[in-house]
């Protein structure tokens, strides 16, 4: 039986292998009704995470609010890391106490301890949750100003009943939201709340249309803060959240706190391509050293590609030895090879890394399904998701915290889209012309159209069509993509394309997918790349430089004084897992039964003929981004029977 110890200020703990004050998961609830936070809820909502913190639980509660938290253990193992966190100043009362749930990593909380030592604060952990709560005694809403890392953070102030939530400037860590009966709960996946709302029917779990829309357009990227369901919402990255005692649900307050400029500097207009090459080579080490952090060994997902291998070449120029690394790949299928071993084995050879090579079966995969769909906080067609659940999982037996590539692609244009972009005419007025941008970004990233065969009007059912059209006009996606790619900021359509891509696309696929999947498994994955200083650079690096050498020509450059020439001047690859391309056996199986279940027909998002015709011939509807329709119609509806959402 765990031990369980109840703190005198409302804090309860249940001891597990260890102590975490970071990562994780996190869950709670406000109430405006002058009711009693439901704890009950709250602690619903925390089993629902314990995939994300295997390592031990806290619970705390008082008056309108209740806090839950789930630990992975990386930094400062001891009891003192034990979160919800109350910090009471030395002499004071409960009155003065700050409590917090942090998920997440501050990487430079060294330095930021040292800073607030000297300002007069005192610490009783080594935690980097410490550092938070100190850093808001010191500067209140702007502590988030002076973190760099991964996070979502909810701090409350119990004297003036203040709630304040931050996310951190890339959307690495999430956090979703749910008004719920007087009260908002807040959870790091979305279906905790899903559970918390099925226990009291408090939670709006139809879909919302112009979500639907996205995600059928946008390779299942819903932007923030909608989701698929209409009764959740999510924190939108860079953002801090407050809300004050008597303000109701809907009276919060945000900020956006950091927004890089894609427009060129005046004061690097002097600048040559090795300037460039100098300073974004400095910026990443500086990223892959910051995460090293930990009290634990750190490994790499090593892909094969140039950007995972550069990690690994970084890292050895560090005097990391030894070092762990981490390769997946999958049975042929359809003609599609599901391996890029011969990559991975070179960087591996090269740095004498510690390299495991997890090879999949067709059988196996199809076993992983039903796990890859059950992490998913929101549906992800992306193969990636699957490829990187199985992977997470082996990687979990033998390390606790990796390093992953993601990300730079969208930082420093790698895909096939961003040269079309280069090519958007100028407008009269000077700038670049919306209108034909917007066009070909469609034209090379959104899977359908409105109308036409395989397009929304073909595809989706009446009712829920003439919802999208009520809410959203005749094509909510494109007038996003027009509205996000139009804002000022941007000196070219490839500069406001990766701007998009970078707070959208990135923060809703790639970035979620790696969160999700290694929590899932109990595992920390930090993505360089996405350092917030390295990101803010790479946005002023002229569009050229990046367009270079096939795309991501800076990054190539650099490679080439580091890395084997053999990773960087391969084909551009994806993760490629084709039994999901190409559907067939078990995978056909499971998607044919999710989309002929009672619950899909009752639910009516899709024409039956549209699904009829889609399961007659599987494998002959690929989107631009090659990925397969009925995967994409098939996930949905698996997701939502696998989280109970009726």
């Amino acid at each position: 039986m765990r031990r369980t110890a109840i703190h005198p200020t409302g804090w309860r703990s249940r001891r597990g292998r260890g102590w975490l004050p970071g990562v994780c998961g996190l869950s709670g609830e406000l109430r405006f009704d002058g009711a009693s936070a439901d704890a009950d809820a709250v602690r619903c909502m925390s089993e629902v995470l314990a995939p994300r913190g295997p390592d031990g639980e806290g619970e705390w509660a008082r008056g309108p609010v209740a806090l839950a938290h789930r630990r992975l253990a990386i930094i400062d193992l001891s009891e003192a890391g034990a979160q919800p966190m109350v910090d009471r100043p030395e002499g004071g009362s409960a009155d003065d106490e700050v409590v917090a749930v942090f998920n997440g990593c501050i990487y430079n909380y060294p330095q930021l301890r040292e800073e607030l030592t000297a300002k007069g604060h005192r610490f009783r952990s080594t935690s980097d949750t410490e550092v938070i709560l100190k850093g808001y005694r010191e500067w209140g809403e702007d502590v988030v100003d002076h973190l760099v890392g991964m996070f979502a953070v909810v701090l409350h102030e119990p004297r003036t009943g203040r709630v304040v939530m931050a996310r951190d400037r890339l959307g690495i860590k999430p956090l979703y939201l749910a008004e719920s009966r007087g009260a908002v709960r807040f959870a790091s996946s979305l279906p905790a709340l899903v559970a918390a709302g099925r226990r009291d029917g408090s939670l709006d779990t139809s879909i919302d249309p112009v979500a639907l829309h996205h995600y059928l357009s946008w390779h299942a990227v819903v932007p923030a803060p909608r989701t698929l369901l209409r009764g959740v919402r999510k924190l939108p990255p860079a953002t801090v959240r407050v809300y004050e005692p008597g303000c109701g649900p809907d009276g919060y307050r945000d900020r956006v706190y950091w927004q890089p400029s894609y427009e060129r500097d005046p004061a690097k207009a002097g600048w040559t391509a090795r300037d460039w090459e100098d300073a974004v080579e400095e910026a990443l080490r500086t990223a892959v050293r910051r995460r090293l952090v930990a009290d634990v060994p750190v490994g790499v997902l090593l892909s094969g590609g140039l950007d995972s291998s550069l990690i690994v070449g970084l890292l050895a120029e560090e005097g990391q030895t030894g070092l762990a690394t981490f390769s997946i790949g999958f049975d042929a299928a359809g003609g599609r090879e599901g391996d890029e071993f011969q990559y991975s084995d070179v960087i591996a050879a090269h740095y004498g890394t510690d390299h495991h090579k997890i090879a999949v079966d067709s059988p196996s995969l199809v076993d992983a399904l039903g796990h890859a769909v059950g992490a998913m906080s929101e549906p992800m067609v992306s193969h990636d998701v699957v490829a990187f659940d199985l992977l997470c999982q082996r990687v979990a037996q033998e390390i606790r915290v990796v390093q992953s590539g993601q990300g730079a692609d969208e930082v420093f244009a790698g895909y096939h889209w961003y040269p079309p972009m280069g090519r958007v005419p100028s407008a009269a007025g000077g700038g670049f012309d919306v209108e034909a941008a917007t066009s070909t970004y469609a034209r090379a990233f959104f899977d359908r159209g409105p109308d036409g065969p395989g397009g929304m009007s073909w595809l989706v059912g009446d009712g829920v069509l003439e919802g999208m059209l009520a809410e959203g006009g005749p094509d909510p996606s494109r007038a996003f993509v027009a509205a996000h790619l139009g804002r000022p900021g941007a000196a070219t359509a490839v500069d406001a394309a990766l701007r998009l891509d970078t707070e959208v696309m990135l923060v809703d696929d790639p970035v979620k997918r790696v969160d999700n999947t290694s929590m899932a498994w109990g595992l920390e994955a930090r993505v360089p790349f996405l350092d917030h200083d390295l990101v803010t650079l790479a946005a002023q690096v002229p569009p050229e430089l990046k367009l270079a050498d096939g795309g991501k020509g800076i990054l190539k450059a650099i490679g080439r004084r580091t890395i084997p020439s053999e990773v960087i001047d391969r084909p551009k690859g994806y993760f490629p897992v084709p039994a999901l391309t190409h559907l067939e056996g078990g995978v056909l199986d499971l998607v044919r039964d999710a989309l002929s279940s009672d619950a899909a027909r009752r639910r009516g998002l899709f024409r039956p003929s549209a699904v009829a015709e889609l399961l007659a011939d599987p494998n002959s509807e690929l989107t631009p981004l090659k990925g397969n329709r009925l995967w994409q119609v098939g996930l949905l509806e698996l997701w939502l029977q696998t989280h109970g959402v009726a």
